[in-house]
Protein backbone atom coordinates (compact mmCIF):
# COMPACT_ATOMS: atom_id res chain seq x y z
CA UNK A 1 0.00 0.00 0.00
CA UNK A 2 1.40 3.40 -0.92
CA UNK A 3 0.71 6.94 0.29
CA UNK A 4 -1.99 7.57 -2.29
CA UNK A 5 -3.98 4.49 -1.32
CA UNK A 6 -3.56 5.32 2.37
CA UNK A 7 -4.90 8.80 1.72
CA UNK A 8 -7.78 7.50 -0.39
CA UNK A 9 -8.71 5.06 2.38
CA UNK A 10 -8.47 7.70 5.13
CA UNK A 11 -10.48 10.22 3.12
CA UNK A 12 -13.12 7.65 2.27
CA UNK A 13 -13.45 6.74 5.94
CA UNK A 14 -13.65 10.43 6.86
CA UNK A 15 -16.37 11.19 4.31
CA UNK A 16 -18.40 8.16 5.40
CA UNK A 17 -18.11 9.23 9.03
CA UNK A 18 -19.04 12.81 8.21
CA UNK A 19 -22.15 11.58 6.37
CA UNK A 20 -23.16 9.49 9.40
CA UNK A 21 -22.52 12.42 11.76
CA UNK A 22 -24.59 14.78 9.61
CA UNK A 23 -27.50 12.33 9.66
CA UNK A 24 -27.34 12.12 13.45
CA UNK A 25 -27.22 15.92 13.74
CA UNK A 26 -30.19 16.27 11.39
CA UNK A 27 -32.20 13.78 13.44
CA UNK A 28 -31.08 14.97 16.87
CA UNK A 29 -31.88 18.61 16.09
CA UNK A 30 -35.05 18.15 14.07
CA UNK A 31 -36.68 21.09 15.87
CA UNK A 32 -33.98 23.39 14.45
CA UNK A 33 -35.37 23.36 10.93
CA UNK A 34 -32.42 25.00 9.19
CA UNK A 35 -29.96 22.61 10.82
CA UNK A 36 -32.19 19.63 10.14
CA UNK A 37 -32.74 20.30 6.44
CA UNK A 38 -29.30 21.62 5.54
CA UNK A 39 -27.52 18.78 7.37
CA UNK A 40 -29.62 16.26 5.43
CA UNK A 41 -28.65 17.99 2.19
CA UNK A 42 -24.96 18.00 3.13
CA UNK A 43 -25.03 14.22 3.60
CA UNK A 44 -25.44 13.92 -0.15
CA UNK A 45 -22.12 15.63 -0.81
CA UNK A 46 -20.23 13.21 1.43
CA UNK A 47 -22.02 10.26 -0.13
CA UNK A 48 -21.12 11.43 -3.64
CA UNK A 49 -17.51 11.85 -2.52
CA UNK A 50 -17.54 8.27 -1.19
CA UNK A 51 -18.78 6.92 -4.50
CA UNK A 52 -16.18 8.90 -6.44
CA UNK A 53 -13.41 7.84 -4.05
CA UNK A 54 -14.42 4.18 -4.40
CA UNK A 55 -14.34 4.50 -8.19
CA UNK A 56 -10.91 6.13 -8.13
CA UNK A 57 -9.57 3.60 -5.62
CA UNK A 58 -10.31 0.75 -8.04
CA UNK A 59 -7.63 2.15 -10.33
CA UNK A 60 -5.11 1.78 -7.49
CA UNK A 61 -6.17 -1.77 -6.60
CA UNK A 62 -8.04 -0.63 -3.51
CA UNK A 63 -11.59 -1.81 -2.82
CA UNK A 64 -13.68 0.75 -0.95
CA UNK A 65 -17.37 0.60 -0.10
CA UNK A 66 -19.87 3.08 -1.36
CA UNK A 67 -21.55 5.64 0.88
CA UNK A 68 -22.40 4.88 4.48
CA UNK A 69 -25.88 3.64 5.29
CA UNK A 70 -27.53 6.87 6.34
CA UNK A 71 -31.16 5.98 6.76
CA UNK A 72 -33.29 8.42 8.67
CA UNK A 73 -36.01 5.89 9.35
CA UNK A 74 -36.27 3.31 12.07
CA UNK A 75 -36.40 3.19 15.85
CA UNK A 76 -33.20 5.09 16.76
CA UNK A 77 -33.86 8.10 14.51
CA UNK A 78 -37.47 8.27 15.69
CA UNK A 79 -36.34 8.17 19.32
CA UNK A 80 -33.78 10.94 18.70
CA UNK A 81 -36.42 13.08 16.98
CA UNK A 82 -38.91 12.61 19.85
CA UNK A 83 -36.21 13.46 22.38
CA UNK A 84 -35.22 16.53 20.38
CA UNK A 85 -38.84 17.63 20.26
CA UNK A 86 -39.33 17.32 24.01
CA UNK A 87 -36.05 19.09 24.80
CA UNK A 88 -36.31 21.71 22.07
CA UNK A 89 -36.76 24.76 24.31
CA UNK A 90 -34.17 24.09 27.04
CA UNK A 91 -30.68 25.57 26.85
CA UNK A 92 -28.97 22.18 27.06
CA UNK A 93 -30.01 21.20 23.52
CA UNK A 94 -28.42 24.44 22.35
CA UNK A 95 -25.12 23.42 23.90
CA UNK A 96 -25.46 19.98 22.36
CA UNK A 97 -26.09 21.58 18.99
CA UNK A 98 -22.98 23.73 19.34
CA UNK A 99 -20.93 20.65 20.23
CA UNK A 100 -22.38 18.74 17.28
CA UNK A 101 -21.63 21.61 14.90
CA UNK A 102 -18.10 21.81 16.29
CA UNK A 103 -17.64 18.10 15.59
CA UNK A 104 -19.00 18.53 12.04
CA UNK A 105 -16.63 21.43 11.45
CA UNK A 106 -13.62 19.48 12.71
CA UNK A 107 -14.51 16.39 10.68
CA UNK A 108 -14.93 18.47 7.53
CA UNK A 109 -11.63 20.26 8.25
CA UNK A 110 -9.88 16.90 8.55
CA UNK A 111 -11.38 15.76 5.27
CA UNK A 112 -10.38 19.03 3.66
CA UNK A 113 -6.76 18.40 4.60
CA UNK A 114 -6.93 14.93 3.05
CA UNK A 115 -8.42 16.40 -0.15
CA UNK A 116 -5.54 18.88 -0.25
CA UNK A 117 -3.01 16.08 0.27
CA UNK A 118 -4.63 14.03 -2.50
CA UNK A 119 -4.56 17.01 -4.87
CA UNK A 120 -0.90 17.62 -4.11
CA UNK A 121 -0.07 13.95 -4.68
CA UNK A 122 -1.99 14.03 -7.96
CA UNK A 123 -0.11 17.12 -9.05
CA UNK A 124 3.28 15.63 -8.13
CA UNK A 125 2.45 12.34 -9.88
CA UNK A 126 0.83 14.12 -12.83
CA UNK A 127 -2.26 12.00 -12.14
CA UNK A 128 -5.28 13.71 -13.71
CA UNK A 129 -7.64 11.21 -12.07
CA UNK A 130 -6.65 12.38 -8.58
CA UNK A 131 -6.64 16.05 -9.56
CA UNK A 132 -10.10 15.80 -11.10
CA UNK A 133 -11.41 13.96 -8.05
CA UNK A 134 -10.04 16.50 -5.60
CA UNK A 135 -11.16 19.43 -7.76
CA UNK A 136 -14.69 18.05 -7.91
CA UNK A 137 -15.13 17.04 -4.28
CA UNK A 138 -12.99 19.33 -2.15
CA UNK A 139 -15.20 22.44 -2.64
CA UNK A 140 -18.21 20.61 -1.13
CA UNK A 141 -16.16 19.68 1.91
CA UNK A 142 -15.12 23.31 2.31
CA UNK A 143 -18.80 24.32 2.09
CA UNK A 144 -19.72 21.78 4.78
CA UNK A 145 -17.03 23.24 7.01
CA UNK A 146 -18.13 26.84 6.35
CA UNK A 147 -21.77 25.98 7.03
CA UNK A 148 -20.91 24.50 10.43
CA UNK A 149 -18.73 27.50 11.24
CA UNK A 150 -21.45 29.96 10.22
CA UNK A 151 -24.05 28.13 12.32
CA UNK A 152 -21.72 28.22 15.32
CA UNK A 153 -21.22 31.96 14.86
CA UNK A 154 -24.95 32.55 14.58
CA UNK A 155 -26.03 30.34 17.48
CA UNK A 156 -23.23 30.86 20.00
CA UNK A 157 -24.27 34.30 21.30
CA UNK A 158 -27.83 33.25 22.10
CA UNK A 159 -27.01 29.79 23.45
CA UNK A 160 -24.03 30.79 25.55
CA UNK A 161 -25.59 33.91 27.07
CA UNK A 162 -28.88 32.19 27.93
CA UNK A 163 -27.33 29.67 30.35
Amino acid sequence: MNGITLTLRALHHGERQLAKDLVVVAERHSTEHEVHHVAKDLVTWSNVACVRLAEAADHYGLALDGPAHTSTSGFAPTLREKTAGSLGHRPEPGLLLLMDLRDIHLAAAGNSLYWEMLAQAGQAAKDERLLDLATACHPQTLRQMRWANTMIKNLSPQVLTSL
